[in-house]
């Protein structure tokens, strides 16, 4: 009985991937890094076929685990400024810059201030 027991879960896990495997890649992540290391966002035309993948929330996430771009990708732009979820300015100098992770990207303080955002309190 123990036997057809361990034999199926074997079978399920095998044959139909891990629950938590098939849970994670069931929504769409910002970036992708396939098996072979490489960081897929939204605009590579590998993305939609990178079915076995590590999910981030950014390129710079997923580079800094180790991965890569792919070979024929610009360099991202370089962030300056992050304007976080609850609209507050970080340039590079703020402590949060490094710590915030959802956020729109500016170029300067300045857009980023009157894209409505404010700037921290000190």
């Amino acid at each position: 009985m123990q036997h057809r027991v361990l034999s199926a879960v074997i079978f399920a896990s095998v044959f139909l991937g891990s629950p938590l495997m098939a849970h994670a890649q069931a929504a769409d992540p910002a970036v992708k890094k396939s098996e072979s290391g490489i960081c897929h966002d939204k605009s590579s035309s590998s993305y939609a076929a990178t079915k076995k993948f590590e999910a981030f929330a950014s390129i710079d996430a997923c580079t800094k685990s180790g991965g890569r771009l792919p070979a024929n990708a610009a360099a991202p732009e370089a962030i300056v400024v992050k304007k976080s979820d609850s609209g507050i300015c970080h340039d590079k100098n703020s402590p949060s810059f490094e710590k915030t992770q959802k956020f729109t990207p500016f170029k300067s303080l300045d857009e980023c201030v009157k894209s409505g955002g404010t700037l921290p309190k000190k």
